[in-house]
């Protein structure tokens, strides 16, 4: 177990930065080039939504630091609006522009074609479902130790 445990966090590691890999081909293909493949996965996190900058870093997906500096460069470019809250000025919301809404139609359509892919060779949905299990399971351990500590 201790080997495929290993194994499973080193594959984690390599497909997230294949698949950024695979975001950054795509926006190339698509001649966007002002924008890089983690701040297109952050656009596609947002999604339609208004959502508070705090909520994306307490959703795990991001890093305080790292998510106002790509939130600040894809205002500048045109791809967000920002606005602070009204009832607590510290606090800012964003959503996307119609610039940012074609970028994330645009991966979602790829999302699509890979996963259409993925059927075309023999990879059924029960299989990733079960894949998802795992790795939500993964997830969950790794929280609680995060904030429990050992077990």
């Amino acid at each position: 177990m201790k080997k495929e445990y290993l194994e499973l966090t080193r594959l984690i590691e390599r497909l997230h930065r294949r698949f950024l890999d695979l975001l950054r081909a795509e926006l190339n293909r698509l001649g966007i080039r002002d924008i890089n493949s983690v701040q297109a996965l952050l656009l596609a996190n947002i999604g339609a939504e208004e959502i508070a900058i705090r909520d994306l870093v307490e959703r795990g997906y991001y890093q305080g630091s790292n998510v106002s500096y790509n939130i600040k460069k894809l205002a500048e470019m045109g791809y967000l609006n920002q606005e602070r809250s009204a009832h607590d000025r510290r606090s800012v919301s964003i959503r996307l522009t119609e610039k940012a809404l074609g970028v994330v139609g645009e991966i979602r359509e790829l999302e699509q074609r890979i996963a259409s892919q993925l059927g075309e060779h023999e990879v059924g949905s029960t299989e990733i479902d079960n894949v998802c299990h795992a790795l939500r399971r993964v997830e969950r351990t790794w929280t609680d130790y995060v904030h429990y500590g050992r077990a």
